[in-house]
């Protein structure tokens, strides 16, 4: 009962941080004159993705033996997972529920396919990097996933400047609620403020959730799979729905794709170099399932260049492929 309600206070908190860091971050895209694009896959989603960063960071670093790197493998692995599958679902329905229909989302196509793409080939390398004996060549498969993930942030951010035209009706800043212009240092200060009302709930959320879990005798590797991304990811994704609601679908989005780049990039890189890197099948499985989920939402978009909220729904099937996969003992 106590666990319950600290999961209730964690989620109130991590929802208030949500709210307030969607609104500080477009005042920070405004004043930066940058479009949806890079304020959704850089900005908000390297934000929120730091509490989960920290996870596989403490656990392989923390002296925690065997059990710190399952941990830590299974929290590097688990966000894009999580992100490319069930984020994906949860965004699919709230899209759905506020349209009441299978519409087109209003997005750039030419963003989401550019993340999808980065992606797919990041990831990709990464996993199969997993494969390899020489740490020679390892080293030279960080140094391409660092690479490639600082030429997405030129890319992003070159494609962007300028694209903020200002007309767009965005909210007063809510630490200065009477100024339709507030200075630059406290959209600075209230971003930075709201990311860390999210990793306080984050926190809350993950030693609640992994208090439960521990008492439910969940091995160590699919603990750190399954709960941790759910927990350190899942509730931040609040960003997205919140975003989805007022009709900002790319930004929505790209708070999504932008993660899994993050995700599949540069923290795989660590995971290279601080761990021996090979993956159990159970791993190898999670990665495959959402490389697949991406493809199959990336072919709509190569196809008639529209997502609609079904295809973003379809990543809770593979979910639960993997789900079915744990629980039935398969692997």
């Amino acid at each position: 009962m106590t666990m319950a309600v600290f999961l209730i206070i964690s989620l109130i908190i991590i929802l208030i941080g949500a709210e307030t860091f969607t609104n500080s971050v477009e005042w920070l895209g405004k004043k930066l004159d940058l479009g949806d694009g890079a304020v959704g896959s850089i900005f908000a989603a390297v934000g929120t993705a730091m509490p989960e960063t920290l996870v596989p960071v403490i656990a392989i670093l923390g002296g925690h033996g065997a059990a710190g790197h399952d941990v830590g493998i299974g929290a590097i692995l688990g966000a894009p997972f999580m992100l490319a599958t069930l984020a994906m679902f949860v965004t699919g329905c709230a899209a759905f529920a506020k349209r009441r229909n299978n519409t087109s989302m209003q997005i750039n196509p030419q963003i989401m396919k550019r993340d999808m793409r980065f992606f797919l080939l990041v990831y990709t390398v990464a996993i199969l990097s997993s494969f390899l004996q020489n740490y020679s060549l390892k080293l030279l498969i960080i140094a391409f996933l660092v690479c490639a993930y600082c030429y997405y942030v030129y890319k992003t951010i070159r494609s962007s400047i300028g694209q903020n035209n200002g007309e767009e009706d965005v909210n007063p800043l809510y630490l200065m609620r009477k100024s339709g212009n507030p200075p630059f240092a406290l959209v600075v200060f209230q971003t930075a403020f709201a990311l860390g009302i999210i990793i306080l709930g984050a926190n809350i959320f993950v030693a609640a959730v992994q208090k439960v879990a521990a008492g439910l005798g969940v091995p160590v590797l699919i603990l750190s799979l399954i709960i941790t991304p759910i927990a350190t990811e899942l509730p931040e994704k609040f960003n997205s729905i919140i975003w989805v609601s007022r009709g900002k679908d790319t930004l929505a989005l790209g708070n999504i794709t932008g993660a899994m780049v993050f995700q599949s990039s540069l923290i795989p890189a660590l995971g290279i170099l601080l761990t021996d890197w090979m993956l159990e099948p159970i791993a190898i499985l999670s990665a495959a399932l959402a490389l697949t989920a991406v493809v199959c939402q990336y072919a709509g978009l190569f196809g008639k260049h529209e997502l609609k909220p079904g295809h973003l729904m379809a990543g809770g099937i593979f979910y639960l492929i993997f789900i079915l996969a744990v629980v039935t003992g398969i692997f």
